[in-house]
């Protein structure tokens, strides 16, 4: 997956008639899957982030309309990042573990969603808010991806294999790890809240 900022460049490289290179030529064969990437990919990472705005997520229509869009947009971002990873040439400093990766990732966010989608249909709203920040977390792996590249880079050069693998996947762990510390806070107030409403002692 690419970082925000390198989507509007892939994306004005396919609309604008770029001249192909080693680059971009992998985008330029098969350019639909990265515009579907791109487009969806930028909706879900900017208009999930409002739902984590309690302001806005206390407003169920919002919550309803934004989740609406946010579902497709996610499925489609996973499912066509999946497709680029599996189909598309390696980029230089891409193998074949990095590549494994994308595609367990890519999994787990489609996963995610569908796990989201069944709890709030069994109405249980909680585990939905759990599910779908994960895979939120995962969503957005790019962006973290985009800041732990930085000293691999310095340090190994911005094609080395090794670096670049280990990084990406330290990336999506740590929004993982934070994701999963917001729902466990969001658990234990859901516990004292509980207890403060049945009148037991905390």
């Amino acid at each position: 997956m690419f970082s925000i900022a390198s989507f509007f460049s892939r994306l004005g490289e396919i609309t604008g008639g770029a001249v192909p290179t080693i680059h971009n030529a992998r985008f330029l064969d098969s350019p639909i899957p990265v515009a579907i990437h791109i487009v969806s990919v930028t909706v879900f990472s900017l208009l999930g982030a409002f739902q984590f705005v309690p302001s806005l997520r206390q407003r169920h229509w919002w919550h309803r309309v934004a989740g609406r869009i946010l579902i497709p947009a996610g499925l489609f971002a996973a499912l066509s990042g999946m497709w680029m990873a599996a189909f598309y040439p390696h980029p230089v400093g891409d193998g074949l573990v990095l590549e494994a990766l994308r595609l367990i990732f890519g999994f787990a966010m489609v996963a995610s969603i569908v796990l989201g989608i069944r709890a709030i249909v069994l109405r249980k709203f909680d585990s939905h808010g759990d599910w779908t920040t994960r895979a939120y977390a995962i969503g957005v792996g790019a962006g973290t991806q985009a800041i732990v590249l930085v000293p691999g880079a310095i340090i190994f050069g911005s094609t080395h294999e090794l670096s670049r693998t280990i990084l990406m996947d330290l990336a999506w762990v740590i929004n993982l790890a934070v994701a999963e510390t917001r729902i466990r806070r969001r658990a234990r107030r859901g516990d004292v809240t509980s207890v403060l409403l049945r009148g037991d002692p905390a």
